[in-house]
């Protein structure tokens, strides 16, 4: 049985169904537990060919709706997902330097159905060295991994324990966030982009998004006729969609095509999914 499919299980049987009540929103579990998935895949850092090293403390930010409604849970929800991590790495050969934590924290500047996921390398107690990965952020499924890993130069210095930060936290105040679409301290106006898919809005804030069926999409489609890799989006004046080398291909605005130009309510179909790209200056 698959990480995912162990942790949807777990998942269905926490305070007799309470979650599955909670999670009427917009933000699922599994798409959370995707993208700390893809997390670990993309911050991978090579120590030996024995050891690959991943992060293991995540801050998973949430809007202020879903995170007043998922705070109550957030401690059940939080060891869920740590082991699932936990899981994945062990199927992926991963190691961490430390305990796996997952906490759930509150952003303003998204909205109702998005989250970002940052992450990092917190070492135990016992180990020593001045270093530590800096935070990445992430929307995702909401928008996918934000950010870009540095090739590795040699093996990594040994992190730090966790510097001091908020009470109660745990964990550093993450550094200022790298700007990601529209900045609310930029003058002007800038297009905002997005998707939506069953009713669910996920976020475009980078020049490019890739979705499919593989948890190392940006935005992963639950549909057999989806590839793993079906799709690439990139924003820009025009934004176009692009095939991937899907098995199926796709649909834009009813055209079977390879590449299209996207507008404003433009309809995507991959599989049978359907897709609305949506645009607006901000």
């Amino acid at each position: 049985m698959g990480v995912m499919k162990r942790f949807e299980q777990r998942l269905e049987g926490l305070v007799n169904g309470t979650f599955a009540k909670v999670f009427k929103s917009e933000v699922q579990p599994v798409e959370i537990a995707g993208a700390l998935q893809r997390e670990c895949d993309n911050n991978a850092t090579i120590w030996n060919r024995e050891r690959t090293v991943v992060p293991n403390d995540f801050i998973v930010e949430l809007s202020t709706p879903d995170f007043e409604r998922l705070s109550p849970y957030s401690g059940q929800l939080g060891d869920e997902l740590s082991g699932m991590v936990t899981d994945y790495a062990k199927q992926q050969r991963y190691t961490f330097m430390g305990p796996v934590k997952v906490h759930l924290e509150k952003a303003d500047d998204l909205d109702t159905g998005l989250y970002r996921v940052r992450s990092r390398t917190l070492a135990s107690s016992t180990s020593q060295g001045p270093d530590q990965a800096p935070p990445r952020a992430n929307g995702q499924n909401a928008g996918g991994g934000y950010g870009y890993p540095q090739a590795p130069s040699g093996p990594p210095p040994m992190p730090a324990g966790p510097p001091p930060g908020r009470p109660g936290g745990g964990h550093a105040a993450p550094p200022q966030r790298p700007q990601q679409g529209p900045s609310a301290g930029q003058s002007g106006s800038r297009t905002k982009h997005w998707i939506e898919i069953n009713n669910n809005r996920h976020q475009i804030t980078r020049p490019t998004l890739v979705l499919g069926r593989s948890t190392e999409a940006d935005v992963r489609i639950d549909d057999p006729g989806v590839s793993r890799r079906h799709c690439e989006i990139r924003t820009g004046t025009p934004s176009t969609i692009q095939d991937l080398g899907s098995t199926n291909g796709i649909v834009v605005d009813g055209q079977h095509t390879t590449r299209a130009t996207l507008r404003d309510g433009s309809r995507i179909v991959v599989g049978k999914t359907t897709i609305i790209f949506r645009q607006a200056e901000g």
